[in-house]
């Protein structure tokens, strides 16, 4: 018996020397929580039209345990002839907590100030759940529905032939549904869908960001974008869609 003890005991002596042995890193890098974007694009026209512009964005995200925030704020400057045209500020923010796997409850918020355009101010607010078909880092695919509250001030001193507005002040509950999904196709290579639908007794209206990034380096990527702008109701003699296309540098922290 004592044999097997004795046994036993050096058994265990050469575990403990072995792990002693081993060493344990303790330089493992922990992944941030934030994720941080900084982008801008310019483009200047010269000959039959004299015009600059100047559009840029910046958005963070916080991620740690059940909560999930993010903050992104758009800046649009226009000059033309040498006189500023239009200046636009759209700002968003939301957070998530999630209730299960795939399952969040999402707050969100989004605004847009303008100095020159129809509207003066145009602000969203919205509550409800979203439900994630997939979260990975090759694709992600979410769905979010809830109800809301719409209030748009028309700039009245500034509504033109072309703009897709009505000269009322709206103040109105409204729904909102959207989808949003990224696809890492390559290592450098990713594309990004998002769309939003805000409906209500006064308008219908669909925003969708298509985009396209190209990783130069781990830092620095090239965007091509494509926004499209979509109302159920507009005034006679107006198209129902607006869209734009740019391409823009984008610094990724």
């Amino acid at each position: 018996m004592s044999r097997v003890w004795l046994a036993s005991l050096g058994l265990m002596s050469s575990m403990l020397v072995q792990a002693e042995e081993v060493d344990i890193p303790n330089d493992i890098e922990i992944a941030s929580p934030w994720n941080t974007e900084v982008e801008f694009g310019y483009q200047s026209h010269s000959g039959n039209s004299d015009s600059q512009s100047l559009n840029s964005r910046l958005s963070a995200e916080y991620t740690k345990g059940r909560y999930r925030t993010n903050g992104e704020w758009k800046y649009y400057l226009l000059y033309k002839d040498g006189e500023e045209d239009k200046r636009q500020s759209t700002y968003s923010a939301q957070s998530d907590y999630k209730l299960g796997a795939k399952t969040y409850a999402y707050g969100s918020f989004k605004g847009i100030d303008s100095r020159y355009s129809a509207y003066f101010k145009d602000y969203t607010l919205s509550a409800g759940l979203g439900y994630q078909f997939s979260n990975t880092e090759l694709f992600m695919l979410e769905l979010e529905l809830g109800p809301g509250f719409r209030y748009q001030e028309p700039n009245q001193d500034e509504i033109d032939d072309d703009d897709i507005i009505f000269p009322d002040i709206v103040e109105e509950a409204i729904f909102r549904g959207n989808v949003n999904t990224r696809w890492q196709a390559l290592d450098n290579l990713a594309f990004a869908a998002d769309m939003t639908l805000v409906s209500g007794h006064s308008n219908t209206r669909i925003d969708t960001d298509l985009s396209v990034t190209n990783n130069i380096t781990e830092d620095i990527a090239l965007k091509l974008a494509h926004s499209r702008q979509y109302h159920d109701r507009v005034p006679e003699g107006l198209e129902k869609a607006d869209s734009i296309f740019s391409v823009n540098l984008l610094f990724i922290f």
